[in-house]
């Protein structure tokens, strides 16, 4: 049936149909011979591929992203409000970690939020070496000359891209001078 249309079509580009004595007939367009068969090759290559780009198309198998995995959620808890890591094929994307604890100095502040990353990563099967990218949120935008010291070379030889905020005076939840979040892959 394809094969009908398809030489359907190249006739009617083709060829002027008319009628004698009650009989369709198909006389050919006045074109000089050059020019008709590349005329001919030309449709019938366009029909070709795009009854095989249709096949293609109608065969295409449609991709699913997978369902998110969440393992850190003890069993019988309510739902909880947030979770501390959760992974999507092999993404790990890390919530906020901050320090809240003495010294409330940024340098002491930097090191225990990077360990609580690293720590996290470790449990969620990647490493700091495979951290794509960190957002950083500042108590004070001061800090940031003390939060670039104990930061730099924690990521390995090749670090993340990063983003540092500074948030309104106060605006880290808690006690925390600052607070990191990231995505790796595992």
């Amino acid at each position: 049936m394809e094969l009908r249309f398809l030489l359907s079509q190249v006739v009617n580009k083709l060829c002027l149909p008319y009628i004698s004595n009650n009989n369709l007939i198909y006389k050919f367009k006045l074109v000089d011979m050059k020019t008709q068969r590349r005329t001919v090759l030309k449709n019938l290559l366009a029909s070709i591929v795009g009854v095989a780009g249709f096949g293609l198309v109608a065969n295409a198998k449609t991709s699913t992203i997978e369902e998110k995995a969440i393992p850190n959620v003890p069993a019988g808890d309510d739902v909880p409000l947030f979770q501390s890591h959760t992974t999507l094929g092999n993404l790990v994307f890390l919530s906020g970690i901050g320090a809240h604890v003495a010294p409330f100095e940024i340098a002491a502040h930097t090191d225990i939020v990077l360990k609580g990353l690293e720590k996290e990563l470790i449990k969620a099967g990647s490493s700091m070496e495979k951290v794509l990218k960190v957002t950083v949120y500042l108590n004070d935008i001061a800090d940031y000359k003390g939060m670039n010291e104990v930061y730099k070379g924690r990521f390995g030889k090749n670090p993340p891209v990063r983003s540092t905020i500074a948030v309104a005076k106060g605006g880290v939840p808690g006690d925390s001078l600052v607070e990191m979040d990231c995505i790796a892959y595992i």
